[in-house]
């Protein structure tokens, strides 16, 4: 549906049908596509509830998505409403009913109306896609795998990790029959990483979980270490009968991984994220609306409700562009349009409509008023995911993503779609400028500017202000461990660090090594201090909390950061070349080329190509880190995956100056003249799309006409003082950005307010020192 976020099938007025487009509207807009195509004939359907009967049985569920329910086989019964359905044709503009099915309407408008009703809705589709993306895939290492003869017997029962006292969470390697403790969980519970730390060392892929062996061998857990998934392995009997073990006299005595999980979404602890169980006060009314949860789909609705509480985003998508503008400049199939998407999620969000308790919303006569345990039903916003997904490949799947990289990818789509008017875009409120300066043991220096939309600090450890209450905790939790006596979690003390460290660590000097020194003409190792040219509208601090340790195990940083509401980055700001200051020269024409001033860390490159990455992509993430660490070179890897250049090579972006030959000819091949096109790729830098737009868009044409002189990064930016005020949180539970759960805690009106999905209530403890992504507003002087 177009507009509207619930079914409008369920209202009184009931869904219209385009029978020319099949783009549906509710009776308030239809009126709307009939004025643009002049389409007169629509199939209106109608839902009426049907009556729920008190004995109805709860059914359990198997399905392991969030936010799925019985319309699928396996999902979760939320005791949803059932309906009766009517249809008729209505003609427009005079509202003409006829009814359907009825012999006496013409052929073609009986077929288009069938071919309505029976086709699976983008609902059913997404659905579905949740419970195959789910179905375990047989894993490419099954049938060629190799078991070594080593004499080996597996007992059915006592079984123990080879290299700890851990009697549960066991895994078989089922190459060698080595039994193991599984991964360590971020809160200190599961095992002690000893079954993937013999994968690391070996390179054996598969390994089966005692305990879920039965006769059964399709519920078995299987695990592929190097697909990093659970899988299916169609010759398990056969590799288990290698060991000795008769699987069909093993009784289940453990939860498979998938089953563990699904335990969690059932009985989920919100508390440990939703401030301790507190009740909340829920709230209703305009900038109050939940986001119902598609299907993992927390990473979007947490990330969502923040940008819509900056004044850029509201003015630009709600108060000054309506439903009824957007929809006229849109395209054909408004459906695809991105700006139409985000002026109906605007719409959904800041209007109100859709903020109201959801017992209000049945028609039952004795319906109880709102109280504190009233929720709202909230907006599926399936089409806006559609469109900003489709340029993506994960955000289009049904898994768990990043928050982070969702924000980064949603701001760059924003910045693409008004290209060609960038004053209106709303993007720029979050970006900035950052310089690099980079000096050499000649005393000359070099300096480098990007721009970007976060600020991502490392969480210096060694700052905190409770070492030594985390000391002591250390001591208690050896001495517990080495009794087998488990840690309270009222006994735990984590590092407490100031964020004011972390903002210090940003541009803190630091060493580069393999530095190219044009006055040495030798690699040598500088000294690089990293500050800011422009100061945002809106400042996000991106928390590095996941790094990895030894073997390439993600973790998660279990550590508090103290954070302050009002915060001042004036000294953060970079000042230029001063005077006194030499710069490096440049490379003589016709000397050694050098491919960048810093050349990539072998060492760097080769960890991070262990782990899959694609070689080119691994060389550029250690240079644009300036070899900083494989931590660093890894979080730039993951933020820059999807961009236009990243498969480009590394001599393409010596110089600021140079454009890529092979984008100049494209452009020429469009008409384009070449000077033109050089121009345009280098204020665009070197992206084909946006140095189209710049060719058309005569405010750009008609600026400075010496482009051979590098453009100052901080042209067009926002800027002003350097005091913040926290507005917004996007909180993380779980051991990766990829699985848990994402709440966000927003400022509105002299409160916190939490969005949890569909649930939106007064904030009385926000966690701020637990949050992945900050949001901070500048004070205006």
């Amino acid at each position: 549906m177009l507009f509207e976020f619930c079914s409008e099938k369920k209202s009184e007025g009931g869904l219209f049908v385009d029978m020319n487009t099949f783009l549906a509207f509710g009776k308030d807009y239809v009126g709307w596509n009939f004025e643009k195509t002049g389409n007169p004939v629509y199939l209106h359907i109608k839902q009426t509830k049907k009556p729920i009967p008190e004995d109805r049985p709860l059914k359990k569920p198997t399905l392991l998505a969030i936010g799925i329910t019985l319309c699928i086989d396996g999902g979760f019964d939320n005791q949803e409403p059932e309906y009766d359905e009517t249809y008729s044709i209505v003609i427009l503009p005079d509202y003409v009913t006829f009814p359907f099915p009825s012999v006496a309407l013409p052929e073609k408008v009986r077929l288009a109306a069938d071919a309505v009703l029976i086709a699976e809705g983008a609902e059913r589709k997404e659905q579905v896609a949740s419970w195959t993306a789910d179905k375990k895939q047989i894993s490419e290492h099954a049938l060629t795998l190799k078991q070594i003869d080593n004499g080996v017997i597996i007992p059915p029962s006592g079984w123990k990790c080879a290299k700890c006292d851990k009697t549960e969470n066991l895994w078989l390697n089922l190459t060698d029959g080595m039994i193991l403790c599984g991964r360590k969980l971020w809160d200190g519970s599961g095992g002690n990483n000893h079954a993937v730390e013999h994968y690391n060392e070996t390179h054996y892929p598969l390994a089966v979980k005692l305990g879920t062996i039965t006769s059964d061998l399709e519920g078995a857990d299987v695990f592929s270490y190097p697909e990093d998934d659970s899988v299916t392995d169609p010759l398990l009997a056969d590799h288990l009968a290698f060991f000795g073990i008769d699987f069909s006299s093993l009784q289940k005595t453990e939860m498979t991984t998938a089953e563990k999980e699904l335990d969690q979404n059932t009985n989920f602890d919100w508390n440990r994220i939703q401030e301790s169980g507190q009740e909340v006060e829920p709230l209703f009314g305009p900038g109050y609306t939940g986001l119902t949860n598609l299907g993992n789909s927390c990473y979007l609705a947490a990330t969502m409700q923040v940008i819509f509480s900056t004044r850029s985003f509201c003015s630009r998508y709600y108060q000054n562009q309506s439903l009824k503008m957007a929809f006229d400049i849109s395209p054909a199939d408004p459906t695809v349009d991105l700006n139409m998407q985000l002026t109906k999620l605007a719409y959904g969000l800041l209007s109100g409509k859709y903020s109201v308790p959801a017992v209000q919303n049945d028609d039952v006569a004795n319906a109880v008023d709102s109280s504190s345990s009233a929720k709202q039903e909230g907006i599926r916003p399936r089409m806006f995911k559609a469109v900003i997904a489709a340029s993506h490949p994960e955000f289009s799947t049904m898994r768990q993503q990043d928050a982070l990289e969702f924000f980064l990818h949603f701001i760059d789509q924003v910045e693409r779609i008004n290209a060609g008017s960038p004053e209106a875009d709303p993007a720029r409120s979050f970006k900035f400028g950052i310089e690099e300066r980079l000096q050499c043991p000649s005393g000359k220096v070099a300096y480098n500017k990007r721009n970007d939309y976060i600020l991502s600090l490392n969480i210096p450890l060694e700052k905190a202000t409770n070492k030594k209450e985390v000391e002591e905790f250390q001591k208690l939790k050896a001495q517990k461990e080495a009794e087998g006596k488990e840690i309270l979690s009222d006994e735990i003390v984590r590092p407490r660090v100031p964020l004011s460290a972390c903002l210090d660590s940003f541009s803190h000097p630091e060493e580069v090594q393999g530095f190219y020194s044009t006055a040495l003409k030798a690699r040598t190792t500088a000294i690089k201090t990293t500050g800011l040219t422009t100061f945002p509208d809106y400042l996000v601090l991106h928390m590095r909390k996941f790094v990895m340790e030894t073997g390439w195990v993600p973790k998660k940083l279990d550590v508090y950061i103290d954070v302050d509401d009002i915060i001042d980055i004036s000294p953060m700001r970079s000042k230029g070349l001063q005077p006194g200051e030499e710069l490096l020269p440049e490379e003589a024409s016709g000397g050694e080329e050098e491919s960048a001033k810093v050349l990539p860390n072998d060492d760097i490159v080769s960890q991070l190509a262990s782990m899959g990455f694609n070689q080119l992509h691994c060389q550029k993430a250690a240079i644009n880190t300036s070899n900083a660490g494989v931590e660093e070179a890894m979080n730039w890897l993951l933020s820059h995956m999807d961009d236009p250049d990243i498969n480009d090579p590394i001599h393409k972006e010596t110089k600021n100056n140079d454009v890529d030959p092979s984008k100049v000819a494209t452009l020429v091949s469009f008409g384009f003249d070449e000077d033109i096109a050089r121009k345009a790729l280098k204020a665009s830098g070197g992206d084909i799309e946006k140095a189209t737009d710049w060719i058309f868009n005569p405010s750009a044409a008609s600026g400075p006409s010496d482009m051979d002189a590098t453009p100052s990064v901080d042209a067009t930016l926002p800027d002003g003082d350097g005091k913040y005020r926290l507005i917004g949180l996007v909180s993380h539970m779980g051991t990766s950005t990829q699985c848990g759960h994402y709440v966000a805690h927003v400022y509105k009106e002299g409160r916190w307010v939490i969005f949890n999905d569909d649930k939106v209530g007064v904030s009385k403890d926000p966690p701020k020192d637990m949050a992945y992504l900050y949001f901070y507003e500048r004070i205006q002087s």
